[in-house]
C-alpha cells in the first residue's frame, strides 16, 4: 500500500467555495457496498436509504473562530495564529505565521490582547498563552480549509445545526448537509440519533507526505463517548440494527472507542462504556471495523488520511484493493457528474 494509492486527479473549478443553500440541497452519491451500484440523489432524499432503528451517529463538535490575525510587539509585523487545541487556563497548541520568526519568547497583539509563544511543540507547531481568551470570541475568524478563498458571508454555515461542544478549528463537514427540518422528518420515520464529540484538529490540514502511510505520524484528537451515547449504540447492535456514522470524525471517536472500553466474553455481547480521551487511531485498509455498519462522508483531499479512512470502510468485507477501487470508481464518478468536493460540497452514502 503506497500513498500514491490515494491520489486522483481533481480540476479546480469542482472545489467548492461556498456552502450550498438549501444545506440539504447538496448531491448525494449512494454507493452499495454490496453490489458497487451508484444512485445520484440530493441529501433531503437520504431518509429512501434509510430505515426504522437506524442510528445516525453524529460529531456535535462546535468550530471556534480560531484564526487570529495581528501584529508582533516591537517590529509591528504581522502574525497570524491558528488554534489547535486548548491545553490549559490561557495555552494553546497553535500553528503560527511567520513560524520561522515567532520563536518562543516573542509577544504579539491582536485586538488589544497580548499573547506569547512560549515553546516549540510537536509538528512544526507552538505552544502560546493568550492573556486574555475572550479575544477568540470577540476577534477571531472562522478557520476556513487554505482551499476556500472566497470569505464566509454567515460564520454558522460553518457549523452544523447540533453543534454545541466548541473547540474543533475545522467542522466535520459531513453534519452539513443536515437542516433541522430534515433531522426532525428523520426522526418521525423512526431513524434515531446519538450524540458523540470530536474535536478536530491539526491533522485536517496535514496532506501524508511519506509514501508508506504507516509512517505518518497522526496527533491526537480530545474526544468523548457520553452515557446516552453508549447506551444508544449498545442498544442497536443488541437489537441487530444498523450504525451509521456521520463523518469521518464519528467513525474515529466510535472506533477508538471501541478499542478502549468493548469488555466481554464475546465481542458481540461486549458493551460500550462511557469514555473519553485522546484519539490516536490511525484507520487504513485492513482494519476490522467494529462499530460501523454505514457511512456518511463527504469528498476528501488526494492522498489524505481521510480517504484512507474511506478507502478503509469501504473494503471492510473484501481486500483493501477491492475497497480502494470501489471508492476511487465513485470519486471518478463524481467528478464526471461535476460534484462539488471538500469542506462546502458534496457527499456520499456507503450501505
Amino acid at each position: 500500500m503506497r500513498t500514491s494509492d490515494f491520489d486522483y486527479a481533481l480540476p479546480k473549478e469542482l472545489i467548492a467555495q461556498t456552502p450550498i443553500e438549501p444545506r440539504d440541497h447538496s448531491c448525494l452519491l449512494a454507493v452499495n457496498l454490496s453490489t458497487g451500484e451508484f444512485e445520484h440523489r440530493r441529501f433531503y432524499e437520504i431518509g429512501q436509504f434509510l430505515r426504522p432503528g437506524d442510528l445516525l451517529v453524529v460529531n456535535d463538535s462546535r468550530v471556534i473562530p480560531a484564526r487570529l490575525i495581528g501584529r508582533r510587539l516591537g517590529t509591528g509585523g504581522a502574525v497570524e495564529v491558528l488554534l489547535l487545541q486548548r491545553t490549559g487556563e490561557g495555552t494553546w497548541k497553535a500553528l503560527v505565521k511567520p513560524g520561522r520568526r515567532l520563536r518562543p519568547g516573542t509577544r504579539f497583539e491582536v485586538d488589544g490582547v497580548e499573547g506569547e509563544v512560549l515553546e516549540d511543540a510537536d509538528g512544526g507547531t507552538r505552544l502560546i498563552r493568550l492573556d486574555d481568551e475572550g479575544v477568540i470570541q470577540r476577534a477571531g475568524e472562522m478557520p476556513l480549509p487554505p482551499y476556500i478563498n472566497t470569505p464566509l458571508a454567515d460564520r454558522e454555515r460553518y457549523q452544523t445545526v447540533y453543534a454545541r461542544a466548541d473547540g474543533s478549528a475545522a467542522a466535520p463537514t459531513a453534519g452539513l448537509h443536515f437542516t433541522q427540518e430534515l433531522l426532525e422528518s428523520l426522526g418521525r420515520d423512526g431513524i434515531r440519533f446519538a450524540r458523540v464529540t470530536l474535536h478536530v484538529g491539526l491533522d485536517t490540514f496535514r496532506p501524508v507526505q511519506s509514501e508508506e502511510p504507516e509512517k505518518h505520524k497522526l496527533h491526537t484528537e480530545y474526544f468523548q463517548v457520553g452515557e446516552d451515547a453508549a447506551r444508544e449504540i449498545n442498544l442497536a447492535r443488541a437489537e441487530g440494527r444498523r450504525i451509521i456514522s456521520v463523518g469521518t470524525t464519528s467513525v474515529r471517536v466510535l472506533e477508538q472507542a471501541a478499542l478502549l472500553s468493548l469488555h466481554g466474553s464475546h465481542e458481540n455481547e461486549a458493551i460500550l462504556e462511557p469514555v473519553s480521551g485522546w484519539a490516536d487511531i490511525f484507520i487504513l485498509p485492513g482494519h476490522r471495523f467494529r462499530l460501523v455498519d454505514g457511512l456518511i462522508t463527504n469528498f476528501h483531499l488526494p492522498r489524505s488520511t481521510l480517504l484512507m479512512m474511506v478507502c478503509a470502510f469501504a473494503g471492510r468485507d473484501t481486500s483493501p484493493d477491492s475497497g480502494r477501487s470501489l471508492v476511487m470508481r465513485a470519486y471518478e464518478e463524481a467528478i464526471g457528474q461535476s460534484y462539488r468536493f471538500f469542506s462546502f460540497g458534496d457527499c456520499m452514502l456507503m450501505l
